[in-house]
């Protein structure tokens, strides 16, 4: 699948770091190439944004060789929109149906030289050789395979890596009964109050860690251990973002997270008030989890929901730096990360 762009879209890509063009009508990222030009970036940035299909055939500048037309075709990123088609189309339109191939694992082994996804990935990672920048430009390079690849040669280990579904409410909507139980002396009016804000509270929470610890990519070591671990927390989602067996959180990392979440929230409100705080904060994780499984697989119903899986495919595949909110864009708004 390639998305379409508009050339208003594109002539937004034309700087150093972020280098597009057209070429009869497709969109190519020529940010990594454009430093290994043998005329150098500078005569690549005069083009950034721009439409090079005339710029190429034309024996008056310099006329392009085979090799160059194969370095353009496996930069390609895109597709122009054409008069005939709508030129208001929108993220929703783009992903509606997405559905890409399968990655030739044999030829991005060799293209890229990262991971080998027919081996065990968490120990080709324990012991890389290569740096931070190289790992985040990979993982940011989706790949696609019709099943999920090994994580762990352990089995038990590798168990707990994937998690369907419908796992999910199975483990934490009795949490949450349990919780709000606890909290029924206050009455159902103040619980129902406390329920309500602890949804509040978690779409901060789920923005705070999505951006705060799942991209801590700023402040990351560079060393294989610390790739590992950020590889095993969220880097593998960015590198197989449509694996279905590991884009709900598994319960054995959601407790890590949540325990010391709870203990805060106990120091800070009497215990009864963080029962109906926390009720309503794990209901808001449930239909976090689900929402974005549901964004990744599903065709959503509703405008919002349309709008929301388009919002969150273009942080995987335009710019995973922006766009941290998966149930709403509110606090990307608030803190300025709003992907547009």
């Amino acid at each position: 699948m390639l998305f379409r762009y508009t050339r208003e879209e594109v002539a937004k890509h034309n700087k150093v770091s972020d280098l597009w063009v057209i070429h009869n009508n497709k969109v190519y990222d020529l940010t990594e190439f454009a430093l290994d030009h043998p005329g150098g970036p500078e005569l690549i940035m005069e083009w950034g944004g721009k439409d090079v299909s005339k710029i190429l055939v034309d024996p008056t500048s310099h006329e392009h060789s085979d090799t160059a037309y194969e370095v353009l075709g496996e930069s390609c990123v895109g597709e122009i929109i054409l008069s005939s088609q709508p030129e208001n189309i929108h993220f929703d339109e783009k992903f509606d149906q997405f559905n890409p191939e399968d990655t030739d694992i044999h030829y991005d082994l060799q293209k890229e030289k990262f991971l080998d996804l027919n081996k065990p990935l968490f120990v080709q990672m324990f012991n890389c050789k290569f740096s931070k920048d190289f790992y985040l430009k990979q993982i940011h390079q989706p790949r696609h395979l019709s099943y999920s690849a090994k994580l762990f040669e352990n089995p038990w280990l590798e168990l707990l890596t994937k998690t369907p579904w419908y796992v999910i409410p199975l483990v934490w909507l009795p949490i949450v009964s349990y919780h709000i139980f606890m909290a029924s002396e206050l009455g159902s009016k103040p619980v129902t109050i406390l329920f309500l804000i602890g949804i509040g509270m978690w779409t901060l929470l789920e923005y705070g860690i999505h951006r705060f610890l799942f991209h801590v990519d700023t402040i990351l070591p560079d060393h294989p251990y610390a790739l590992s671990v950020h590889f095993t927390l969220h880097g593998i989602h960015h590198y197989l973002p449509m694996d279905k067996l590991r884009l709900v959180m598994p319960p054995v990392l959601a407790f890590a997270i949540k325990i010391p979440i709870i203990k805060f929230v106990y120091l800070i409100f009497p215990v009864i008030i963080g029962h109906g705080l926390i009720a309503g904060a794990v209901f808001g994780y449930i239909c976090y989890d689900l929402t974005h499984y549901h964004l990744h697989h599903a065709r959503p119903f509703g405008k919002h929901l349309r709008e929301m899986k388009s919002y969150h495919l273009a942080h995987h595949y335009k710019n995973y730096e922006l766009g941290y909110g998966i149930t709403s864009k509110i606090w990307d708004k608030f803190f300025g990360t709003l992907l547009e």
